[in-house]
């Protein structure tokens, strides 16, 4: 369960407070959410106990909770299992989300036209506290060893998302994100020192281009670059999936690298004027 504690603590911090000082925090609202956002990962699937433990509630507070969500048709209840899943209902918010974003909506033929000159599979992700999130793909007939859905989160560290939109910021930006990581080893390719990786991002400033090989995935390498909105803000990144079974690193970087950077520029004189 240790997963579980970490995303309560982290949704706690990010939600759980009344800021204002001025009684305006909907708690019980924000109990709703925690439930909803405990139905991931091998935690799909929870009885009342399970959710009562995980997210540090009583059985009567959890109760009342997923009997609400329950009535609202965003969880439902195996009558074999007695256990909770999310419905297809609680799919709609982000459904709403991808569908009215202006980035998504600009970067998409962007997206598509890279991957048809690349024949590779391209994805469009944002930031959100150290991950990156999953927010647009578009899949080439060529096979790729991982499938990441839409909504996926992928660590910033050792990505070349992730180190796309790292390059964008300063070196103490770098280091907050980076001290408030989990730096684990994925594979025993993946690079945890953070002095290392601060230097990793600094080469992206120069090149912009970030690479990962297999340090998130064995069999996988991805290489990315990041768009920057009006004022000079990060908004997200493009990376390409390149499999270590059809590219090197020199390869992919030498072939794949321009049309990624004539991707961005296109995304980013797109959507300077609405991001």
């Amino acid at each position: 369960m240790r997963e579980m504690r970490v995303n309560q603590e982290i949704f706690m911090s990010d939600y759980g407070q009344d800021e204002t000082g001025e009684g305006m925090f909907n708690h019980s609202f924000a109990k709703g959410l925690k439930v909803l956002f405990a139905f991931r990962g091998e935690h799909s699937s929870m009885s009342l106990s399970e959710v009562a433990r995980a997210l540090g509630m009583t059985i009567s507070s959890a109760q009342r909770t997923l009997y609400t969500l329950e009535k609202l048709n965003l969880i439902r209840k195996s009558a074999r299992s007695r256990k909770y899943s999310l419905t297809l209902r609680a799919l709609e918010l982000g459904h709403n989300y991808i569908a009215s974003n202006p980035l998504i909506q600009a970067a998409d033929p962007f997206l598509a036209e890279l991957s048809n000159i690349t024949g590779e599979t391209v994805n469009l992700t944002e930031p959100m506290d150290t991950e990156m999130v999953y927010v647009s793909r578009v899949v080439a007939p060529k096979f790729i060893p991982i499938h990441m859905p839409l909504g996926s989160r992928i660590p910033m560290y050792c990505t070349a998302s992730g180190r796309a939109y790292l390059s964008t910021l300063d070196d103490d930006e770098v280091r907050a994100i980076l001290e408030a990581s989990s730096l684990r080893r994925h594979t025993q390719w993946t690079e945890t020192d953070p002095d290392n990786l601060l230097a990793l991002i600094q080469d992206v400033r120069r090149t912009g281009i970030a690479h990962n090989k297999e340090e998130l995935f064995l069999g996988d390498m991805t290489i990315g670059a990041p768009i920057v909105g009006r004022h000079g803000k990060p908004v997200a990144a493009v990376h390409i999936v390149a499999p270590t079974s059809r590219w090197t690193l020199e390869q992919a970087r030498a072939r794949l690298g321009p049309p990624l950077l004539d991707c961005v520029r296109g995304i980013t004189n797109a959507v300077r004027s609405i991001v």
